[in-house]
């Protein structure tokens, strides 16, 4: 249920000049410019424009908090919710694997999670989206995932390639193999197998992507690309029409990407550890040097707002431009034009707060309160 309509007031309020003490109202789920509302005294207190996460895969811990217990994937997309309206987040996009591994990231899962997501999505106040992370070395899969993106009107696809291609080129037996076979309730050896065959067939997967990406293209399904290496990988996935480089690990395709004016997505958890957990390129660099449209949770949701406010606090931007990289700019590479930005007309997604400590109080999306605590609480129930 939509709140009623509300005046905050008392608040400092990120425009995009930075702090202002200014009011902000809110009506059928919008922000308006006046009008009659009941006052909300939120001294103290700062508002932001709501969160938008444009790639995270944190709520796998969720749909499945020990192994085989996957079952009531409706109870552990609301759980994922409560983790998100927490972390001020009011757009996610859920990015699942449809890969070799198997198991919560095989194809079966994928559609199960998709499925589900439609099914609960009336009981969500968070706008949770899917994203589909297709595994190119699949050459047998290209059709299934043309038809699971119509059936389930995926807007987003990411591609990946995890195989560990310079084990399986020497013949040798990739690390940690054995232990996630078992885990998905595959002998390892048909494991093995399975992946050797998947790199051997490498040499299709060219074609198939150019007729593959041609065809999502037409259907308007925004394509990004995964962990670009080089400038050549980049170009590539440039001349296919997929123009969003997600975590490019080096300097060289981060620039390529920046300065094709493709976009560039990068980890917040990676901002807030100051580096690379993978010894790849360091996310605030690229940041100081401005090759970055949006940061994403990855697979912290928390980090989000912790990234934002370090890079604010450490001067390597301003609070709008940092807290920016987390919201209007992910929704600019979404093409999410409503929200973003706390400016009339747009939905009232916000999240309050605290202050002193930077904490999250409360949170709207679309002018529904998904996430509220402590004093927030009591001011804006009183």
């Amino acid at each position: 249920m939509t709140m009623p309509d509300l005046r905050l007031v008392g608040a400092q309020v990120l425009t995009s000049d930075g702090l202002a003490d200014q009011p902000l109202a809110l009506a059928g789920g919008r922000i308006v410019d006046g009008g009659k509302a009941r006052d909300v005294d939120l001294s103290g207190f700062m508002v932001m424009p709501g969160i938008v996460d444009i790639h995270g895969d944190a709520f796998e811990k969720h749909l499945a908090p020990r192994r085989g217990a996957m079952k009531d994937l409706d109870q552990g997309l609301i759980a994922t919710e409560a983790e998100l309206a927490a972390s001020g987040i009011t757009t996610a996009i859920l990015a699942q694997f449809y890969s070799w591994e198997g198991g919560m990231r095989g194809a079966e899962f994928a559609g199960r999670v998709f499925a589900t997501l439609e099914q609960v999505r009336d009981r969500l106040v968070t706008d949770m989206r899917p994203q589909l992370r297709f595994e190119i070395s699949m050459t047998g899969e290209y059709p299934a995932v043309t038809e699971m993106v119509a059936a389930h009107r995926i807007p987003y696809l990411v591609f990946n390639d995890h195989l560990p291609h310079e084990e399986l080129a020497r013949g040798k037996r990739p690390p940690r193999l054995t232990g996630q076979a078992l885990r998905i309730g595959r002998n390892p050896e048909k494991h093995l197998e399975y992946m050797q065959a998947l790199h051997a067939g490498m040499d299709e997967v060219p074609a198939m992507l150019d007729e593959l990406c041609a065809d999502l293209t037409a259907r308007g399904v925004l394509l990004g690309s995964h962990d670009d290496h080089t400038a050549d990988d980049r170009a590539n996935w440039r001349a296919r029409g997929v123009r969003i480089a997600e975590f490019p690990e080096t300097l060289e395709a981060a620039e390529a990407a920046h300065g094709a004016g493709d976009a560039v997505l990068l980890g917040a958890p990676n901002t807030v550890r100051g580096g690379s957990h993978k010894g790849n390129v360091s996310a605030t660099d690229l940041v100081v040097m401005g090759y970055c449209d949006a940061l994403a949770s990855d697979y912290h949701y928390p980090s989000l707002r912790r990234a934002a406010l370090q890079l604010a606090d450490s001067g390597v931007l301003d609070l709008a431009g940092a807290w920016g990289l987390i919201s209007s700019g992910p929704a600019r590479v979404l093409g999410l034009a409503d929200r973003g930005e706390l400016t009339a007309g747009n939905r009232a997604d916000l999240v309050v707060l605290d202050a002193e400590t930077c904490n999250v109080c409360a949170t709207l999306s679309g002018g529904q309160i998904s996430y509220l605590s402590g004093e927030a609480a009591r001011r804006f129930l009183a």
